[in-house]
């Protein structure tokens, strides 16, 4: 967690430093790079918040009846532009399920998480598959993709918090490794379950489940 925090704080104290010692101008390009630093230190600070009120059991839902489709269209619907400049075709698959009632916005959240991490992961020219699908007791949600999929040794820790199964990643593109820790809390506390597979080469898939 330091090491997450202190990196763009570094970054952000060697420009200041160097704004105010001459070497650089303030010019809009400086700061610009400046706001993406804090921007990155207010995301992972406002993830790590809200870990801390999941670990304590005060994370507040505000649930409501929602339809399980609207939940994948209005995600695929986030993502569109960002696929389609990566040319990742996407698509939604959904059987006839009832309403659920559960907290939208943090669905959506892990809904958001899941699928800009198979984006991120998807070559050009693959898919990113939303589905959904009616169970005895609950909802079965999915998001595949035909990317480079996850290495066995990999797959039981990718939900564990700064984990990145490739660690050459960069964070600016990577992230600090928690959005699939914060998916896993968020359907726990709706009393949900989520796991992934993947077999390497061959794409990877995430699966939660809902209660009804």
């Amino acid at each position: 967690m330091a090491h997450e925090l202190r990196t763009p704080l570094s970054i952000i104290k060697g420009r200041l430093e160097g704004i105010q010692d001459g070497v650089y101008r303030a010019e809009a390009e400086q700061i610009d790079g400046l706001l993406d630093k804090v921007a990155l230190l207010e995301r992972l600070i406002e993830d790590l918040r809200l870990l801390a009120l999941a670990d304590a059991g005060q994370l507040a839902l505000h649930v409501e009846p929602v339809n399980p489709l609207q939940l994948l269209e209005d995600a695929r619907a986030s993502f569109a532009h960002q696929a389609e400049e990566r040319n990742i075709a996407m698509r939604v698959e959904a059987e006839a399920v009832p309403e659920l009632t559960v907290d939208p916005q943090r669905i959506a959240q892990v809904l958001g998480n899941l699928v800009n991490n198979a984006l991120r992961h998807t070559p050009a020219g693959g898919m990113v598959t939303l589905a959904v699908r009616a169970g005895p007791s609950e909802a079965l949600f999915e998001v595949r993709d035909t990317g480079s999929g996850i290495a066995p040794e990999d797959l039981p820790r990718i939900f564990d918090r700064f984990y990145r199964a490739d660690p050459s990643r960069a964070r600016v593109s990577g992230g600090a490794g928690l959005g699939l820790a914060i998916a896993r809390r968020l359907v726990e506390a709706h009393g949900g379950r989520i796991w992934a597979e993947s077999t390497p080469g061959q794409g990877a898939t995430v699966r939660f489940t809902l209660p009804w």
